[in-house]
Parts: structure tokens; sequence; C-alpha cells
């Protein structure tokens, strides 16, 4: 079974737990079952209390969401994270720049914005081309 199909059965079918085999049993993932129900503001409370259960509890678990959730289908929307992931080379440099971390670094990129950036590229003796490469990702 899929993560998916875990969470139709404790959003929509309702299977009893003596009903899955042990092989099924292995599928079950406690912590990406409590992330997914998480992303439905109705089911926050739940899934704080049911994460105080020891993961490995999977029965006591998987009957605790089916007890609690309503009989209802529900979307379960991801939420990925807001902020794109910068390129490492851009960081790299001007990381190298200022003799600071990486994550110092992209903290100096989002001060800086393009211009700043391109600025100390240049300083640094990259090409025009090789500048607009590592630019156009920020």
């Amino acid at each position: 079974m899929t993560l998916f199909d875990w969470l139709n059965e404790i959003t929509i079918k309702k299977t009893p737990t003596d009903n899955f085999s042990e092989e099924s049993w292995d599928s079950f993932n406690s912590y990406m079952v409590s992330r997914y129900l998480s992303m439905d503001i109705n089911y926050i409370e739940l899934v704080n209390y049911v994460q105080k259960i020891n993961p490995q509890n999977k029965k006591q678990i998987y009957t605790i969401y089916r007890e609690m959730i309503p009989e209802k289908k529900v979307w379960l929307k991801y939420i990925k994270p807001s902020q794109k992931k910068r390129p490492q080379e851009t960081a790299e440099y001007i990381a190298k720049y200022f003799e600071c971390s990486l994550g110092e670094a992209d903290h100096y990129i989002d001060i800086l914005r393009e211009t700043g950036v391109r600025n100390i590229l240049g300083k640094m003796g990259i090409d025009q081309k090789e500048q607009d490469k590592l630019v156009k990702q920020l």
C-alpha cells in the first residue's frame, strides 16, 4: 500500500486494523501520514496529539486517526516551501568574496539583490555570460 492508500483508508474506507496484513503495516509511515494530515487545518490538533505516540505503534496511530477523522473525501494539499533554492555556485562566489559561510552568503544575496551580486561577480572577474547565468536564477 502507498501513502495515499493509507490516507484513503483513514479518511474514507475506515477498514479495521485486523484486516491488514503485516506487509501492509510495513508500508505504513506514521511520519508521512501525519505530515499530510496536518495540511488540513481541521486536523492539526489531532496530529499534534498523535505525534506524541511512539511511531512504532502503527496500529494505535491508525486507529486513532480512523476513529477521530470524519468519513469524507478530503484533499490534503501538500504545502511546498515558497523560497526557491539558489544555485550553490552563486553562494560560493559571494561567500568567497565576503569570506563567510554559505548561509551568510545567502543572506548577503537577499540584501544585495541582482545588481549588487552582479557587481561583486564583476569584481571577481566573472565574465558577463556567466554573470547572466548566475543572476538569472536568483
